[in-house]
């Protein structure tokens, strides 16, 4: 059972870089539609969301992190800002797995939406305060709330697609995760 739970666990962790690098690929495409278009959702940041309440161990801070710092590079966002507050994202909700287990869709949602929102925030007052050149209040605030609206189809794709679902009781006895 231990060797299948750790093949496992490194297939879904490969599972997650690629999924990270096929993002990558689709935003550094050249698709520009016109002046109004509405900006794509950030789907590294919904799939680690989803991932991290679902099966913790799968996306562990050390393969988010190296993940979010390349995107910031690939993405020429200033180098580690946008990674690091990620990183802070994914382990508040990490701590929270095990009290999210049981709640309902809409809670979860509620939670991501004000933990994104969250991060958007600080991240615009950081890059505000050190005087770096950032895009429209109105942009980001449209990218976040179509990250929000994906976040339902990404935790469709995870459960029903990929299988990851979230841990159950008996599971969590048997790996060692507590309440």
């Amino acid at each position: 059972m231990g060797e299948y739970w750790g093949v496992k666990k490194w297939a879904y962790r490969c599972a997650f870089v690629l999924l990270s690098l096929v993002a990558l690929f689709i935003y550094l495409l050249p698709l520009e539609f016109g002046e109004g278009r509405w900006p794509g959702p950030d789907l590294i940041v919904a799939f680690a969301f989803a991932w991290v309440l679902r099966r913790p161990s799968y996306v562990p801070i050390l393969l988010i992190g190296p993940v979010f710092l390349i995107a910031d590079f690939m993405l020429v966002r200033p180098p580690g800002l946008w990674a690091a507050l990620c990183v802070l994202g994914i382990e508040f909700l990490r701590r929270r797995e095990g009290r999210s287990r049981d709640i309902p869709f809409p809670v979860e949602w509620a939670m991501i939406s004000a933990v994104l929102l969250g991060l958007a925030v600080i991240y615009r007052v950081l890059l505000s305060v050190f005087l770096v050149q950032q895009a429209s209040f109105g942009l980001v605030i449209l990218q976040q709330l179509s990250t929000l609206f994906i976040y339902p189809l990404v935790v469709f794709i995870s459960t029903s697609v990929m299988g990851v679902t979230k841990i159950t009781a008996a599971e969590a006895e048997v790996l060692g995760f507590s309440r």
